[in-house]
């Protein structure tokens, strides 16, 4: 039988660095109370014997894999795909690693993959569930490890960490009043996504509130074909346009040319994540920003109070309104 040969030891680092285990430990933990030459000179030794930490022997005496189960949507989305990005880059900061699975909009994919997930001992989940009903399937499994919930929008989540909805609506349509529109018309998400809904329910309250013209809501599934098709029903008495994406603002403009009407000088438009395209459709797009980044790290942050046992706020992250060309006054 070939004799197997172990790798360098973190003892074995300790000796060539001429310093304690303890002190290797700490280099490896991140800790800031060293000394600048006693970190590189541990920095050093690891990179000469090749050491590579076995984080499954840790975790048999830690208890603790150091590691964040993320379950995502099984599509392209820009907020999930941005969001599980950030909380990726925000974990390896912190020292700590991520596993990523996804899974189709579902009750039962999603159990599916949580429980996917937790067989890999993982010591935290961040999901991206924008279903309506998901996430309290996940909360009705009870697991014993943090569970920070992203992009719910209006749905019933303990721990959560998303943008603000409500706050995002408010930026374009005060944006839009301001100009001088009254007659504004909503292009809403699917019904079926808690952020769609969150972004509708805010526009009716504050056209209620502003005492502004009802339109009828058209209804759009995310996407640009859908905001085309939505783009063709538009009532001609409405100066401004409101979608609750920037892909159906994409189609809306298409549509809304090949009729004849120009944006923004029949009429204006603003939509709603700021997309890299947004910058170049033809007029560039005002739209609201969400900062996914900032919710990414708001769930790791979230995260790691959690494992620590302390109570933790959910995290509204501030939206803001990048100005472009497709927004004016109303003609006269």
């Amino acid at each position: 039988m070939a004799k197997t040969t172990r790798g360098p030891s973190m003892h074995d680092v300790a000796a060539r660095a001429g310093v304690s285990h303890q002190t290797v430990s700490r280099v490896l933990n991140g800790h800031h109370s060293l000394r600048p030459e006693t970190r590189d000179r541990v920095l050093e030794a690891i990179a000469a014997l090749g050491y590579r930490r076995n984080l499954a022997a840790r975790a048999l005496v830690t208890g603790r894999t150091q590691t964040i189960g993320m379950v995502g949507p099984d599509s392209a989305e820009i907020g999930p795909l941005s969001t599980l990005h950030a909380i990726e880059k925000a974990a390896r900061e912190a020292g700590l690693s991520t596993l990523m699975t996804s899974a189709e909009p579902s009750r039962e994919q999603m159990v599916e993959s949580v429980e996917f997930m937790m067989g890999r001992g993982i010591d935290a989940l961040a999901v991206v569930a924008q279903q309506v009903g998901i996430t309290a399937a996940i909360d009705e499994l009870n697991l014993d490890v943090p569970v920070v919930h992203l992009l719910a929008g209006d749905q019933d989540v303990s721990t959560f960490a998303t943008v603000d909805q409500k706050a995002g609506v408010r930026l374009a349509m005060d944006h839009l009043r301001e100009l001088g529109h009254t007659r504004i018309q909503h292009i809403s998400g699917p019904a079926t996504h808690g952020e769609a809904r969150s972004r509708r329910a805010a526009f009716e309250n504050y056209v209620a509130q502003a005492g502004l013209e009802v339109l009828p809501v058209l209804d759009g599934d995310w996407t640009s074909d859908s905001g085309y098709e939505a783009g063709k029903l538009i009532d001609p008495s409405a100066t401004a346009i409101f979608s609750a994406n920037d892909q159906m603002a994409f189609g809306v403009i298409h549509a809304l040319s090949e009729a004849g009407v120009r944006v923004p000088h029949d009429v204006s438009l603003v939509g709603f994540d700021n997309t890299a395209e947004a910058r170049h459709c033809l007029p560039p797009l005002t739209t609201v920003v969400q900062d996914f980044g900032a919710v990414g790290q708001a769930a790791v942050d979230l995260i790691g109070g959690l494992l620590q046992g302390h109570d933790v706020e959910p995290v509204l992250v501030a939206p803001s309104l990048e100005l472009r060309e497709s927004t004016a006054a109303p003609r006269a």
